[in-house]
């Protein structure tokens, strides 16, 4: 039995720690055990370097450690360190300074990480790519999977809009508050914010100010922290998924709304584009209120545009990627092997 050990953030399982990074690691948890592989866990908070020593002090000369890149990062010494004695292979969920006023710190130890590191996990053909630019070789991409639910019904006129993602500058909730707010004299629409606003609180309530001094706080819903029935009742419910990030990695949410038949409005940045159908989504610059404000105007508006968007989901919804080829591609990498 082939065995790893997998460090991890602390809590990867709360449910009140929802996250892209977190869905993807029990997905991998979950897959490499189920393929055969003898998981060992270990959670540690990110820049605990003495848990990342001694977690990695627990794997044999020559064995492999799967490290996320959030920990490795912020580790990047004991990275460094642990490298020089077992094979480090990292899992790469987002690209540091791609972030609006990234930490110099964070980017300085993303790199250090990374290039200690005997093979690098992305998450995307950007990431990978932004890597190679910066001299890391051996990159393998395992985008994120998804599962197929049942197709949202939505309803007729189109007007149930979600975003889903922690309120943060990188996930552009401003951008699309602003765009909201010019379509204050559209009747009809309603949307809902589903995500985590204690990670930046001081952007969450600029956001938040945004809404009621634009006067359309009545018609959008600040939703907070869902568990997974709880989400799953909101994208039910919903027409069409706006993701107005700056940057994005790759983008899971949208493969969650592709998952149920529901079309994307979405910036054209990072990865996005690898995450979305073409025919089922708009895309839009990151950061440009006017042109997302024009696509989701034109959404509201043009009942036979929405009508080929949502067959183009459904459509796309039978093409999904599983999570299996996710785990192929990492159990690969951890062997050495192509994937």
């Amino acid at each position: 039995m082939a065995t790893t050990t997998f460090v991890v953030p602390t809590g990867i399982d709360d449910p009140a720690r929802v996250s892209g990074g977190n869905v993807y690691d029990r997905h991998v948890r979950d897959g490499l055990a189920n393929a055969g592989w003898d998981v060992r866990m270990a959670e540690v908070a990110p820049g605990a370097d003495r848990d990342v020593r001694r977690a990695l002090a627990t794997v044999p000369d020559g064995g492999v450690a799967l490290v996320d890149g959030l920990i490795a990062g912020a580790s990047a010494s004991a990275i460094d360190d642990g490298a020089r004695r077992v094979r480090v292979v990292i899992l790469a969920h987002m690209v540091v300074d791609a972030f609006p006023d990234a930490d110099p710190a964070a980017v300085d130890g993303q790199w250090r990480a990374l290039r200690a590191a005997h093979r690098v996990i992305a998450v995307s053909e950007w990431a990978a790519a932004q890597f190679a630019a910066g001299g890391i070789r051996d990159v393998v991409v395992a985008a994120p999977g998804g599962a197929r639910a049942e197709v949202a019904t939505g309803t007729p006129g189109g007007g149930e809009l979600l975003c889903v993602g922690v309120l943060a500058p990188h996930k552009g909730q401003d951008v699309l508050v602003d765009a909201l707010v010019r379509l204050g004299g559209v009747e009809g629409w309603r949307c809902t914010l589903a995500g985590a606003p204690g990670v930046d609180p001081d952007f969450a309530g600029a956001v938040r100010e945004r809404a009621r001094a634009g006067r359309v706080e009545a018609r959008v819903e600040f939703a907070g922290v869902q568990a997974a029935a709880g989400l799953d009742r909101i994208y039910r419910r919903s027409d069409v998924l706006v993701a107005p990030s700056r940057t994005e990695t790759y983008g899971m949410a949208i493969t969650e709304a592709q998952g149920r038949g529901i079309p994307v409005v979405a910036s054209r940045t990072g990865g996005i584009p690898e995450a979305v159908d073409p025919a089922a989504a708009i895309l839009v610059p990151p950061g440009d209120v006017d042109a997302l404000a024009d696509a989701l105007e034109r959404w509201m508006s043009d009942p036979a545009l929405r009508r080929g968007l949502k067959d183009a989901a459904v459509r796309a919804r039978s093409r999904l990627r599983g999570w299996r080829d996710t785990v192929t591609r990492i159990s690969s990498a951890l062997r050495e092997e192509e994937p």
